[in-house]
């Protein structure tokens, strides 16, 4: 029996599911340099980044498929984690499109070997297959983002504590919560930092901006934060306390 197509075959299924595996495990951009880059080009008035090739398609598939019953983009666990919706789409749709196409390939040996196989046993297969690859990168992007929310939330109680040192020495509530921004180096200062610029040059008050930040990336920890710098300043209240 010539063994080639069956050698063939697996080859070519081999090669799909290491596409899968590089999909999934692609490393994400460090969200500091990113932000930062962002955050520059937007006060310096510079031209927006070219998007690349990955995103401009997966756009290109969004504009087409995001109205269909059961496309959602989680909006908010994308910006966070820096990640475009286009280069969301497009993994989506590449890991169903193989899961799709893995049972049928697969199912080729067989074929050749003279074994009958039914059409709908691979179909129905490839839709299962199909069905929860789409679903893996919701999945992974929710994962990511809560790992990324706790992490905010530890850097969040540092930036208190500093805050209140801040406050202690007689600084005001503004002063305090740029002065001890400016101590941090991880992204989630990085976010703040962001924020209390903007806030600076909108000219509002900068417990304003963390609730903005808060409710564009469901950050929680933010509004607890804002209510205590509001209170700081117009009541007095003690933020250590």
């Amino acid at each position: 029996m010539n063994i080639t197509p069956m050698v063939l075959t697996g080859a070519a299924v081999g090669g799909g599911l290491a596409l899968l595996t590089r999909e999934l495990l692609r490393p994400q951009p460090a969200l500091a340099v990113a932000l930062q880059r962002t955050e520059q080009s937007s006060l310096a008035g510079l031209p927006e980044p070219v998007l690349d090739r990955e995103e401009v398609w997966g756009r290109w598939l969004l504009a087409r498929l995001g109205r269909l019953p059961g496309v959602r983009i989680p909006t908010q666990n994308l910006s966070l984690l820096n990640q475009g919706p286009g280069r969301f789409m497009l993994q989506k749709t590449v890991l169903a499109a193989s899961g799709l196409l893995c049972p049928v390939v697969a199912s080729i040996p067989w074929i050749l070997a003279g074994i009958s196989v039914p059409f709908y046993v691979p179909a129905a297969f490839g839709l299962i297959v199909a069905g929860l690859l789409w679903i893996t990168p919701d999945l992974s992007v929710r994962d990511k983002a809560k790992r990324a929310r706790e992490e905010f939330a530890h850097a969040m109680a540092a930036y208190l504590e500093l805050v209140a040192l801040k406050r202690a020495s007689d600084a005001g509530p503004t002063t305090a919560l740029e002065k001890a921004a400016e101590v941090g180096r991880g992204w989630p200062f990085v976010y703040v930092q962001g924020a209390l610029m903007r806030a600076r040059l909108e000219k509002v008050p900068p417990w304003q901006a963390l609730t903005d930040l808060k409710e564009e990336y469901d950050l929680p920890v933010l509004g607890d934060l804002a209510e205590m710098m509001r209170g700081s300043s117009t009541d007095g209240a003690a933020v250590y306390k």
